[in-house]
C-alpha cells in the first residue's frame, strides 16, 4: 500500500519537473519528498529520475513507469471523487426490515421525506412482526422497537416515545374516568400480550398497575382501532394518536401520568455500512429523537 501512496507522490513529481513544486502542490517538506522518491526507486530497482541541479527528467524506466502509474493514480481519484458523490447522494436499493404497525401509523411520511431527498435510492420494505436474520438474509437495516436481545449485531438507539393512556370519550362516557392508577384495575384496558402490568411515572412517582380486560393483543394499531372504538383503554406512544387527538376521537386518560419510553432502534449486521444505509439510520434518528 506503500508503494502506491509513493507511486501517486512519484506523478506529481514527473508532472511538475520539480520536487520543490511537487511538494509545493502536495504540501509536504520538500526532503520528505526526495526521501520517499528515493525509496521508490530501490524498492523497484531502477532510477526512475535524473536529478541535476536546475532540472528533473524522467529515465527511460521513469517514463514508462509515469505513463503507467498516472492512469492508475487517475483511475484512483476517479474513484475517490466518485465514491464522494455516493456518499451525499447515495444510490442502490434498501433494503429494510420495520415493524407493521410503527411503519404503518408513524414512519411512513417520515420516509417519503427521505425519498425526496435521495432519488437515487430505491426501497424493499419487509413490514413483518418476525426478527429477520440479518446475518443470513439480505436486509440492510432493521427497526426495532423495545428490549433487544443479546447478539452479535450492532444496534444503534435513534429515538424514544413516550406513552400515555388514552380512551374515546364514548367510552369514558359509558365507564366513567379514572381519578388514580389503582382505579385503572376496575377498567377494560386493551392490553399486549403477557404486559398484565402498566408502570406509569409522574415525575418521581412510580407505579405499578395490575391491568385486564378483553382484549389481549400484539398490534399497537389495533390497539389505537379498538379504543376509537370505545373498547376500553389503551396505552400508546403519543405520535401515533396525534390525529385522533385532534379529531376528538381518543382523549388523554390520567394525563398527569405516563408509561415508560419506548426505545428505538436501527439493528445492523457489520459497523461498515454503506452510505445509503448510514444516510437512512442518520434521517431516522434525526426525527425520531426530536419527537
Amino acid at each position: 500500500m506503500s508503494h502506491l501512496n509513493d507511486m501517486a507522490l512519484f506523478v506529481e513529481v514527473a508532472r511538475a519537473r520539480s520536487f520543490r513544486k511537487a511538494a509545493e502542490a502536495l504540501g509536504m517538506p520538500n526532503s520528505t519528498l526526495s526521501r520517499r522518491i528515493s525509496e521508490l526507486e530501490k524498492a523497484i530497482g531502477l532510477r526512475l529520475l535524473h536529478r541535476t541541479t536546475r532540472k528533473i527528467e524522467l529515465t527511460e524506466a521513469g517514463q514508462l513507469y509515469y505513463e503507467r502509474s498516472k492512469r492508475i493514480v487517475d483511475e484512483a481519484r476517479l474513484a475517490h471523487e466518485q465514491l464522494g458523490a455516493m456518499v451525499e447522494q447515495p444510490t442502490g436499493v434498501l433494503r429494510v426490515s420495520l415493524p407493521v404497525d410503527f411503519a404503518t401509523l408513524y414512519l411512513t411520511p417520515i420516509i417519503a421525506v427521505f425519498a425526496r431527498h435521495y432519488p437515487g435510492i430505491t426501497f424493499e420494505f419487509d413490514l413483518t412482526p418476525r426478527r429477520v436474520d440479518l446475518v443470513a438474509e439480505p436486509f440492510d437495516v432493521a427497526i426495532r422497537i423495545g428490549k433487544l436481545e443479546d447478539s452479535s449485531l450492532i444496534a444503534r438507539l435513534i429515538g424514544r416515545h413516550s406513552r400515555h393512556l388514552y380512551a374515546s370519550p364514548g367510552y369514558v362516557e359509558a365507564s366513567g374516568e379514572p381519578a388514580t392508577p389503582a382505579d385503572l384495575a376496575a377498567h377494560e384496558c386493551i392490553c399486549m400480550p403477557r404486559s398484565p402490568t402498566w408502570t406509569l411515572h409522574r415525575g418521581t412517582d412510580t407505579v405499578d398497575v395490575g391491568v385486564s380486560g378483553r382484549f389481549t393483543l400484539n398490534s399497537v394499531g389495533m390497539i389505537r382501532a379498538l379504543a376509537v372504538s370505545h373498547q376500553g383503554i389503551g396505552l400508546l406512544p403519543g405520535k401515533i394518536v396525534e390525529e385522533d387527538l385532534a379529531s376528538g376521537r381518543l382523549r388523554r386518560i390520567l394525563p398527569e401520568w405516563q408509561g415508560s419510553s419506548v426505545s428505538i432502534y436501527a439493528v445492523t449486521e457489520t459497523r461498515l455500512i454503506p452510505a445509503k444505509t448510514q444516510r437512512f439510520i442518520e434521517f431516522l434518528s434525526s426525527r425520531l429523537m426530536e419527537a
